[in-house]
Parts: structure tokens; C-alpha cells; sequence
């Protein structure tokens, strides 16, 4: 049977935190997001997170500078540029959501070890650690899944990066949940190894200072978009509005815990 009388606020974003439910009386509205269709194109974090990993920009550099280095020539003074593996990599993943455990399993066949930050303990072998000092003391890599709420936001502050030390991070999630302003700081004076950012504090306004460093990779919010996940989103949507009015479970509440 029909119900037509049900409210129903639904967000095309994976998060939440740019509708106000107080004024909009949540308790009478159902919510969904679109979480879960983001999925897929995570893959836009690993040539995020592989050109700092390998250190491509620097090969980048010197290739535009028609150098071919191999090795440091006594003569030339040419500059190795080393890459690294991934393997045996220890990478903290800062929310285990339907997108952060993706990039798990992704960087687990790159023989990476996975540990993990959440609210919750997830039903995973990978550990769990409940505070974000510890799990980047213990990481060589922390990307940041998480989604943006009053918890999370400045979570990634200069105490979380000195304890990650000649780390490297990974924020595909949104710029806020860093502080920005000391992300550069630990940036310019070397007190991590680098950072590749897809999202930033105050899109579309990126610190100035980032452009001149030469560890930093920089994209334009854009890891998300493909033309799957486009296709994948309006199926999501139009799902949850039929949903609603079939009186079926919807697709993607959002959960308030």
C-alpha cells in the first residue's frame, strides 16, 4: 500500500552535516545518504596516495628537467629518486565505513598491514585502536575515511601528526577534519613525510603554501568522480524514494549512532 505522508530528506553527499535535522524536525523525518554509492571509485585514492608514496613528484621534476637519474654521478651530482614498496606498509585507516574498509581491502592486496580507528569495533581481524595518537604513532601511512561530525572535526592536529613523524597522509575524506593551518606547518618544516589531499578546509580556497612544497600532492575533491558512481548515485536516490512510498526498508538510512 501507498504511503504518501512519510517525510523524506534525501542527501546526494556521504554526509549529513550541512542539513540542520533541529530545524527540520528529525524526529518526524527519515534520512538517507548517499554513502554507500561512493564506494567504487575509491580507487581515485591510490594515485592520490601512490604519487607521495613513490615519490613521483620529485621523478616528475627532474624528468621536466631533462635529468635521467639513476644513481648519484660524482661528476653530474645527479639525484637518485627513490620509490618505496608498499609492501609490509603499516596503514591506519581513520573511519572503517563502507568506504574506508574498501581502501582496506584494496591495500591489503598490496601486501599493506591494516589497522584501523572507528566509534565501533567492526567485525574485522584488523586491530582497533580508539584513539588517533595511538594508531599514528603506530602507521607509516594514515588515511582519513572518516565522515565529517562535531568529533571529527580538527581530529587531525598537529599532536596526531608529530606522533605519525615522517609519516605520510592520506585525507579523502573531508579538508575540515584536519587543521589545516598545522598540517602546513608540519609539512613545511618536514615533521611528516608528506601528504596527498583530494579535499581541503575551505574548498575551493587551498592554503597557498601547499603550492610551493614539493611533498604535497594536491587533486580537486574529484577522487569520487566517476561515471559509475554518478550512475550508481541516481539509482540510490530514486530507490530510497520508492522505498519510502512501497513502505520498505530505505537503502541508506543514516544512522544517528
Amino acid at each position: 500500500m501507498l504511503n504518501p505522508c512519510k517525510p523524506l530528506i534525501c542527501s546526494t553527499s556521504t554526509g549529513v552535516v550541512h542539513i540542520d535535522f533541529v530545524v527540520l524536525l528529525i524526529d518526524v523525518l527519515r534520512k538517507v545518504s548517499a554513502a554507500h554509492r561512493f564506494v567504487r571509485p575509491v580507487h581515485g585514492n591510490f594515485p592520490l596516495g601512490s604519487k607521495v608514496w613513490d615519490n613521483f613528484m620529485s621523478g616528475h621534476k627532474l624528468r621536466r628537467e631533462q635529468s635521467w637519474a639513476l644513481g648519484v654521478d660524482s661528476d653530474t651530482q645527479a639525484v637518485t629518486v627513490w620509490t618505496e614498496s608498499k609492501c609490509g606498509r603499516k596503514v591506519g585507516i581513520v573511519g572503517l565505513g563502507s568506504v574506508g574498509l574498501k581502501v582496506a581491502k584494496r591495500l591489503e592486496a598490496f601486501g599493506c598491514i591494516i589497522s584501523y580507528l572507528s566509534r565501533k569495533k567492526k567485525p574485522v581481524s584488523y586491530p582497533f585502536y580508539c584513539d588517533v595518537h595511538e594508531l599514528a604513532a603506530k602507521c607509516d601511512v594514515l588515511v582519513i575515511c572518516c565522515a565529517l561530525i562535531d568529533q571529527t572535526r580538527h581530529l587531525i592536529n598537529k599532536e596526531v601528526l608529530l606522533a605519525l613523524g615522517k609519516g605520510l597522509l592520506i585525507n579523502i575524506a573531508r579538508g575540515t577534519i584536519i587543521n589545516e593551518i598545522e598540517l602546513v606547518q608540519c609539512l613545511d618544516q618536514g615533521e611528516i613525510a608528506g601528504a596527498g589531499l583530494d579535499v581541503f578546509e575551505n574548498e575551493p580556497n587551498v592554503p597557498e603554501e601547499l603550492f610551493s612544497l614539493d611533498n604535497v600532492v594536491l587533486s580537486r575533491h574529484v577522487t569520487f568522480y566517476t561515471e559509475d558512481s554518478f550512475k550508481d548515485l541516481y539509482e540510490l536516490i530514486s530507490g530510497n524514494v520508492e522505498a519510502l512510498f512501497l513502505n520498505k526498508p530505505l537503502l541508506s538510512p543514516v544512522l544517528d549512532d
